[in-house]
């Protein structure tokens, strides 16, 4: 059975994971996922007991109960980079023997659910609504470093959205993977089913233009008329597909929710969306204590 080298899991001398000081002891089942460290406190403020809060740079965690529901929050910062350190630390700390360095025969499926905020690229979608990331799109090519890439992916959606965009060639290949099966039927009732765009920047790759003009200034107008078996792409994030990818790679449940914040057709947005943030987040620990 291979050992993992020091150099490819770095194992901090308090037997914590490098990157999130975590601990394996330390990690419930299920996970949730949010980018600002300032809203671990906003969901951990829920729970009814906790018992370890740990902060290295932008990864925030705390560890505590909701409804009898041992749950784990974790900040993972902005980007997809982020997301493939915290999925492959998480999983790190769940199936690898940190004192032999090997994958472990029995292993452990966590339940990752990313709540994090949004901009709608389609009229009907208004500010305040939540939507299920059903199928997450990255533009990240994240996903193609990792053998098994096309297993887990839709490879028939990925052809039909490239040809109907005239995907640029130079630019990483999107890739599509689709949400857990059984939380998307858990959430089905609070939440809007949606494809979500995981864009690797908040400017240019989400069609925005300040100094520098986007390569193609009409990608947004083509990814808006994009219909795919009576399906539309609905939202723009950051985060979403890599969590996806790597998840269903691993052997993890994970989806995506986003509280939409911004209307990128009316060109409109909503700075004052706590009070949405934090609906969303009640109702996702609801749901999540009832989870089997």
């Amino acid at each position: 059975m291979r050992i993992i080298p020091a150099s490819e899991l770095i194992i901090n001398d308090d037997g914590s994971v490098f990157h999130l000081h975590l601990r394996p002891e330390q990690l419930a089942d299920t996970v949730i996922l949010v980018g600002d460290p300032g809203r671990v406190a906003l969901v951990s403020e829920f729970f009814d007991s906790k018992e370890c809060e740990v902060s290295n740079r932008e990864f925030r965690t705390v560890t505590g109960s909701y409804k009898g529901k041992r749950i784990t929050v974790l900040s993972t910062g902005i980007g997809i980079g982020n997301i493939d350190i915290c999925v492959t630390e998480l999983d790190a700390l769940a199936n690898v023997d940190f004192s032999t360095r090997q994958v472990k025969e029995q292993k452990r499926q966590l339940t990752l659910l990313r709540l994090g905020t949004s901009g709608a690229i389609q009229p009907d979608i208004r500010v305040g609504e939540f939507v299920f990331s059903r199928t997450s799109c990255g533009f990240d090519g994240l996903l193609s470093f990792y053998k098994g890439r096309d297993a887990v992916c839709d490879l028939a959606l990925e052809e039909a959205f490239v040809k109907h965009t005239g995907w640029y060639e130079k630019m990483p290949r999107p890739y599509f993977v689709n949400a857990d099966k059984r939380l998307f039927e858990h959430f089905r009732d609070v939440t809007r089913e949606g494809i979500t765009i995981a864009a690797p920047g908040f400017y240019a790759p989400q069609g925005r233009w300040v100094r520098l003009e986007p390569h193609d200034t009409q990608l947004n107008a083509k990814i808006e008329s994009f219909d795919y078996e009576g399906r539309r792409i609905t939202n723009f994030e950051m985060e979403g597909s890599a969590l996806a990818g790597l998840a269903a790679l691993m052997g993890h449940r994970a989806a995506t929710i986003c509280t939409i914040i911004a209307q990128r057709i009316a060109l409109d947005a909503c700075t004052d969306y706590k009070p949405f943030v934090r609906k969303m987040i009640e109702t996702a620990l609801d749901k999540l204590a009832a989870l089997d």
